[in-house]
């Protein structure tokens, strides 16, 4: 999608379209444009639209304005609104404005709402339009190519700066997009691996690929321990970009990246495993964040570690009570081996310690008990530094993606205790499941480092569609990490 800008009203542009957003009955409009608050007024009047979180309204026009159609998006009551509301309001107008046939779309260029400057407006509500314009359908026989489509946004700026974030952030959401979407069988290690490193030859980064030769030789047994029962062999992936002050210490970035996830010898239900193809959502989050990152250039020496393995029962898989030993030289009881994502990440963690970053932070669809605590509501966050955890919630409150923090008491690591290693990979209570599941990871983490988990296990994927966009990947979590490592530059 084309994003461009326009020094005239709204009101005067001649698009197929023009957004304008609601928080309930109450059009976000400025002032001065009167007749177009009338209008409004007049066709709610004969609508059930009433301005709800993801409601839209489509309605063509007849000459009263200069477009040819106006597509209300609500983003609810004010008490209720976060930045991800409106975000995804942008993409649901966008969407319904396509299925009416719309191609060409204009937005107000600001939006007169308590806490929201301009510039972060332009970003979220162009970042979620282009959004809003994805569909895979990759595999979809009959599928056609559909038009391109362009937004502009209308009236004074101050800056444009928000205008080229929101064009490549969105483009790095796209390009990433099909890659998260694809099942197992299209998505071995070997592909990701394969993409990554095109993708950062585009944007000037560097990739480096460990297959399973050089994991045996730096004695990665976690992630080698995952990918025994497949015929696919693992691949860990480390992108680097170089940021414009190179002598900095780096931040790191690690995604749980599992192909298929079958839970192996711990065999999953059958029911619903068909998702399990998006057990990789962590590892493409961080893809589409390092790609943001390159394309904003940022400051900051960014790293993105992937651990690419695929979980199944084969013949030679790990069984329920095998001791491996991890790449910083602990042992592990595997208790269960559908607990397999913490064992590829104590690797990577293990792995991006000897980095001697700034701080880690890892992304994985963990455990089904943060889905429990929290639904998809938000993530959840946990850490050994407060500064961390806080500053990346107040990234995810700016960039529309919410964490919330789970505690890491020392009773959550004693529950991880094993009687035969140094560690198992879960708890003796089999409660407290997602913050036990952190405290392993902890383990791999040296102390002086600051660290932050995030379980995105609730908010990674949609099995079913919403205003805003088509089952599938919602990339939650790049949003936030591209936020969060722009604003260390300011």
């Amino acid at each position: 999608m084309k994003i461009s800008t326009s020094g005239t009203t709204i009101d005067q542009q001649k698009k197929d379209a023009v957004i304008l957003f609601f928080q309930g009955e109450k059009p976000l409009i400025d002032k001065t444009l009167s007749e177009l608050i009338t209008l409004c007024s007049e066709l709610i009047k004969s609508s059930s639209f009433k301005g709800q979180s993801g409601q839209t309204a489509v309605f063509p026009l007849a000459g009263q304005i200069a477009a040819k159609r106006l597509i209300l998006a609500g983003v609810g009551e004010a008490k209720y609104f976060d930045n991800g509301i409106l975000e995804k309001a942008a993409g649901a107008a966008i969407r319904a404005g396509r299925d009416a046939g719309a191609t060409t779309f204009a937005m107000p260029s600001g939006l007169p709402i308590d806490g929201m400057d301009d510039g972060l407006y332009r970003l979220l509500a162009g970042r979620g339009a282009v959004w809003g314009s994805y569909d895979f359908s990759t595999f979809k026989s009959d599928s056609r190519k559909t038009k391109p489509l362009s937004l502009t946004f209308a009236g004074k700026f101050t800056s444009k700066i928000s205008i080229t974030y929101a064009t490549e952030q969105g483009a790095a959401l796209l390009d990433t997009a099909d890659l998260a979407n694809l099942p197992g069988n299209e998505a071995p290690p070997e592909k990701i691996a394969s993409w990554a490193r095109i993708m950062a030859k585009q944007h000037g980064m560097t990739c480096q690929v460990l297959g399973k030769a050089e994991l045996t030789k730096k004695g990665c047994g976690g992630i080698l321990s995952v990918a025994q029962g497949s015929a696919q062999d693992a691949r860990m992936v480390i992108l680097r970009h170089k940021g414009t002050d190179p002598k900095a210490r780096p931040i790191v970035l690690v995604g749980k990246t599992v192909t298929f996830d079958s839970g192996g010898i711990s065999l999953k239900p059958g029911k619903g495993m068909g998702w399990m193809r998006y057990d990789k959502c962590g590892g493409m989050a961080v893809l589409a964040a390092m790609q943001m990152i390159a394309r904003m250039n940022v400051k900051t020496p960014v790293v993105g570690i992937l651990g690419a393995a695929e979980n199944m029962p084969g013949s030679n898989a790990t069984r329920p009570g095998d001791i491996i030993k991890a790449y910083n030289g602990k042992t592990i009881e595997v208790l269960n081996t559908d607990a397999e994502g913490r064992l590829v990440l104590a690797d990577a963690l293990g792995l991006a310690a000897d980095l001697k970053p700034r701080a880690i932070v890892d992304l994985a669809t963990l455990t089904g008990a943060v889905i429990v605590a929290l639904g998809s509501a938000a993530s959840a966050v946990l850490g050994n530094d407060e500064t961390l955890v806080s500053d990346l919630i107040a990234a995810g409150n700016n960039a529309g993606e919410r964490l919330w923090q789970l505690p890491l008491y020392k009773e959550y690591s004693d529950d991880m205790k094993s009687d035969f290693a140094d560690i198992s990979n879960i708890c003796k209570s089999s409660s407290a499941g997602t913050a036990t599941a952190a405290a392993f990871l902890q383990e791999f983490v040296p102390e002086d480092i600051p660290w932050a988990h995030i379980d995105i296990a609730g908010t990674a994927w949609l099995e079913s569609a919403k205003p805003h966009q088509a089952p599938g990947a919602t990339l939650f979590g790049a949003r936030l990490l591209a936020q969060w490592i722009e604003s260390l530059n300011a």
